[in-house]
């Protein structure tokens, strides 16, 4: 049976941080440990999927190699052999060979790997997401280092072959009629030995920066959209690629406006009076203030449509409308008099108050069939 893809065994994305990972394993973890499942033979193997899963994905280059090779990258790397007479080593150089030019490595047999990709948050308010913008942000990462170029060896010297496996990363170990390849001890895979190493990286080729990007945010991007920057991700090993930037875009709450893909809701707060005489009341758009006429007896919660007064998506061409629901709002802080006007007012509206209030009337009627039916 072929294996299950990682990521859809812990439930996450494939740009999931280092955290979801964790959360996720956890969560399976508790879930489908046998001594939970007692009676549930199936428990223990998906207890196992999901420990392979968490162990290649948590470790960043055995991550990078599966999200490149698949399954058969991660497999090779951890020693395990292939079908029909093939040995371990073979494997490795079908998979590797032709990428990094024999063995899994690079520049001599050297082992590189690509950087890890980033993910960052860029909150946006909503003129900036609609109208498009260009931002700088600072993100923390691993980058070359400068003073050794990455290869983490000291200026004016340079990593030397590892005399244990000759440069290529692998020693195949023979016992009996079984050979094994596997990582080699001494350079872990890298095949270069560094013996003066850089002081700035300590060896590593890299070193830990903030380093500040330029983001073009195109017009009409919602929350949930993604950017993705290549290359702006951490360095690789061993001058390896590297990983990309993902920018996740989440806009602000407005204050007036509320967003639905490409048409603008908001509510519009008018008088009893301007409810009930009609009148025209100033709104606000994106683009600028427009007349809204509000006809007379409007009621509470209707809905008036500006076409073209939206914003245009990201993904579409035309730009959506603005829908402005008027809510009447109830005065308060009423001085004695305005009281007493408001008392003379429904007096006069006297027996016609039902022709004046329809949906009052309609819904009492309503109230009126429900208790006769509650009593037949």
């Amino acid at each position: 049976m072929a294996k299950r893809d990682y990521y859809e065994v812990l439930g996450v994305s494939k740009n999931a941080s280092d955290a979801d990972l964790k959360k996720a394993y956890r969560k399976l973890a508790m879930k489908f440990h046998p001594d939970r499942n007692p009676d549930d033979d199936s428990a223990e193997e998906k207890f196992k999927e999901v420990k392979e899963a968490h162990d290649i994905l948590s470790d960043a280059q055995k991550r990078a190699t599966y999200d490149q090779f698949g399954h058969a990258g991660v497999e090779n790397s951890m020693g395990g052999g292939g079908g029909g007479g093939a040995g371990f080593g073979d494997i490795f150089d079908s998979v590797f060979g032709d990428i990094f030019g024999g063995g899994g490595g690079g520049r001599g047999g050297e082992r590189v790997y690509r950087g890890a990709d980033l993910r960052y948050e860029l909150g946006l308010t909503l003129e900036e997401a609609v109208a498009g913008t260009t931002v700088k942000i600072r993100v923390p990462k691993q980058v070359e280092c400068e003073p050794c170029n990455g290869t983490g060896a000291k200026k004016g010297s340079e990593p030397v072959s590892c005399t244990t496996c000759n440069g290529v990363g692998q020693v195949r170990m023979q016992q009996g009629f079984f050979s094994v390849q596997q990582t080699c001890p001494q350079c872990r895979g890298a095949g270069k030995m560094i013996k003066d190493p850089c002081t700035a990286c300590r060896g590593q080729g890299r070193v830990r920066d903030n380093k500040t990007i330029s983001v073009k945010v195109p017009p009409g991007v919602d929350t949930g959209d993604r950017i993705r920057l290549s290359g702006e991700g951490e360095a690789g090993q061993n001058r390896g690629p590297s990983g990309d930037l993902y920018v996740d875009v989440a806009v602000k709450e407005h204050s007036i406006f509320t967003r639905d893909d490409s048409d603008l809701h908001c509510e519009v707060p008018i008088s009893f009076a301007t409810a009930a005489l009609g009148g025209e009341f100033e709104v606000p758009t994106l683009d600028g203030r427009v007349k809204l006429k509000i006809p007379a007896e409007s009621q509470s919660g209707k809905m008036f449509r500006l076409r073209g007064k939206g914003v245009k998506s990201v993904r579409g061409s035309m730009k959506g409308d603005l829908l402005c629901r008027i809510v009447v709002e109830t005065p308060v802080n009423l001085s004695k008099k305005q009281k007493e006007l408001l008392r003379d007012f429904d007096k006069a509206m006297g027996a016609d108050s039902e022709k004046h209030s329809p949906q009052a009337s309609s819904w009492l009627d309503g109230v009126k069939k429900f208790f006769d039916s509650m009593t037949q």
